[in-house]
């Protein structure tokens, strides 16, 4: 037996005991194995070897081509109808007279979807006043119409082609066209 230092200490074969795991336990202390081989010893008798072997694994892994395919995309156009509301905002601005003497600036306001704007004028009597000469009413319309327009949508198809290793050309042979549908074949 070869200790871890090195050293080579014979073991009598009665005294090896095997283990589950396929190591063998030997009930002796080394100094009592060390002495057995100086006194007991007899250099005529050739010791017995077990030897032992360790199998490891090498795993290797290669790039084999095993064929070749060509990838044609094709691109088809289509017109189509778009027939979409549109939304357009109208403002109608109304002038309203009112030619009313007022105390300070009128604020801009709103009466539902219209805005008023006060529109005022410095006008000279012994004193000065505000006039409110009339007021501008924006409102604003919303109205739908209908604008039709052409527009162009494109769709890809995919051909698959087997090719030749040696003349580089198509084979044909067992392959199929393919249409999006079949993403997932394997070649």
């Amino acid at each position: 037996m070869q200790l871890e230092t090195g050293q080579q200490v014979l073991v009598p074969l009665k005294a090896l005991i095997r283990q589950d795991e396929g190591h063998y336990y030997v009930p002796m202390a080394l100094a009592d194995l060390e002495r057995g081989r100086r006194a007991g010893s007899d250099p005529r008798e050739s010791p017995l070897v077990h030897p032992v072997i360790v199998e490891e694994l090498g795993v290797q892994k290669r790039t084999l081509e095993t064929g070749r395919v060509r990838i044609r995309k094709i691109v088809h156009e289509r017109e189509e109808l778009v027939d979409r509301p549109l939304q357009r905002d109208e403002v109608v601005a109304e002038h309203v007279p009112m030619n009313r003497l007022v105390d300070e600036p009128i604020p801009v306001r709103y009466e539902g979807e219209t805005i008023i704007v006060s529109l005022l004028e410095e006008v000279l009597v012994i004193e000065t006043r505000l006039l409110l000469r009339e007021e501008l009413h924006i409102t604003t319309r919303r109205t739908e119409t209908h604008q039709p327009a052409r527009v162009t949508l494109r769709r890809e198809e995919v051909t698959i082609e087997g090719v030749d290793k040696e003349r580089n050309e198509p084979d044909n042979r067992g392959q199929k066209e393919s249409h999006g549908e079949d993403r997932d074949r394997t070649l």
